[in-house]
């Protein structure tokens, strides 16, 4: 079937994919790219995300982003700025939806904590436990592990961040030996726009999940440039308009303008640097996927405002001190005692230590806040139910 659509010259284009690791015969109603997104959200991966930490643990309310919602904020943002510029939605979609399947429970503090018990054995990071589940650890297809995207997919996947310079995780470089994942370039268009959407979402959602949870107030956003100005804006134009709205109101506006933004700076790179294709893309050398300079220093601001002021504060610090000591002490029971396992895993614990360290590892990882809360409890409870 014929793929195309209006896309600009320099957009990935699936009927030009390098393909799949295990060749599979092409689907006549579906692109290459909407058979990954498709298979990212049917993934079990990507349901655990509903029970993820963003910033709050589930139990601290329903209203708060998690992993899950957090995603789908980012795959808006990236189809919309895919199609202004012309790129592949889908695969723009795609990569947006996997970009954070590999983060552990209680999201930045569960990871820290399992890098540092992983530091003996390779270290954690949640880019690398991402390519395990797309390539290894989801095991729903018959003929192989994994979901077998597109070149395209996974090296945006790997390459969101930019390049990767050795040396390599374990991972990344046992997987890019069998297919060739291009590690020094930058990736492909779609995926450097789902790297930006990240931070746009991220961002603009934390001031509201940080306003909703009283660690600030809006009067406290004043002097951060670009915030103070929008929510000053919002309040002059609807006088009385209730915190909740307002709040509304200015969030929608702040990411409205940083994506017309970053649609603005990034069409002028490519135009400037004459990219005639998502390979013309990679050889640059440098971003083309950009905020302005003026949008950058807003963007440094707005972080480290949130930097201290929720990231830091006292409530935060104690969950993720909780988190770090259940992570902490599930991760050393399980590796001294890989007994307590369930069966699978415990079977996939059976080699030397690397591989049992690397197994308990990919178990928590797995793990929902939820689930790894109540698993602590039954074992570190004498009186809980097993």
């Amino acid at each position: 079937m014929n793929w195309a659509q209006t896309r600009a010259p320099y957009a990935s284009r699936p009927e030009e994919s390098r393909g799949r690791l295990h060749p599979e015969p092409e689907h006549e109603m579906r692109s290459p790219f909407q058979r990954d997104r498709d298979r990212i959200i049917h993934s079990t991966a990507f349901r655990r995300l509903k029970h993820k930490t963003q910033v709050f643990v589930y139990h601290e309310g329903d209203h708060y982003r998690t992993r899950l919602t957090h995603s789908l904020e980012v795959a808006q943002i990236a189809r919309s700025i895919g199609r202004a510029l012309g790129l592949d939605e889908d695969l723009a979609e795609a990569l947006a939806l996997a970009h954070d399947l590999g983060h552990t429970p209680f999201g930045h503090a569960g990871e820290e904590a399992l890098n540092t018990e992983m530091a003996d054995y390779g270290g954690f990071s949640h880019n690398d436990q991402t390519l395990r589940i797309l390539t290894k650890l989801e095991r729903g297809y018959a003929e192989f592990d994994g979901l077998n995207l597109t070149w395209e997919s996974l090296e945006g996947t790997v390459k969101h961040n930019g390049p990767l310079a050795p040396p390599l995780s374990r991972s990344i470089a046992e997987y890019n030996e069998r297919h060739d994942l291009r590690l020094d370039s930058y990736a492909g268009p779609e995926a450097q726009v789902a790297s930006l959407a990240d931070d746009i979402a991220y961002n603009n959602h934390d001031i509201d999940d940080g306003l909703r949870a009283g660690l600030f107030a809006i009067a406290d956003l004043a002097d951060v440039p670009l915030v103070g100005p929008v929510f000053h804006d919002v309040a002059q134009r609807y006088p009385g308009l209730d915190e909740a709205r307002l709040i509304h109101e200015s969030i929608r506006r702040m990411i409205d303008r940083m994506v017309r933004d970053m649609v603005a700076e990034t069409r002028a790179r490519l135009h400037d640097d004459h990219c005639k294709s998502a390979d013309d893309v990679r050889a640059l050398g440098r971003p083309v996927a950009a905020f302005s300079a003026a949008m950058q220093d807003n963007d440094r601001a707005l972080k480290r405002f949130l930097h201290e002021r929720m990231y830091r504060h006292y409530r935060v610090n104690r969950m993720s001190h909780k988190a770090r000591r259940v992570v902490r002490e599930l991760f050393q029971l399980f590796l001294a005692e890989p007994e307590c396992l369930p069966s699978e895993w415990r079977v996939a614990a059976s080699g030397g230590p690397g591989e049992r360290a690397r197994t308990v590892a990919d178990y928590l990882a797995g793990m929902t806040d939820r689930f790894a809360l109540d698993e602590h409890r039954r074992l570190f409870d004498t009186y809980a139910a097993v």
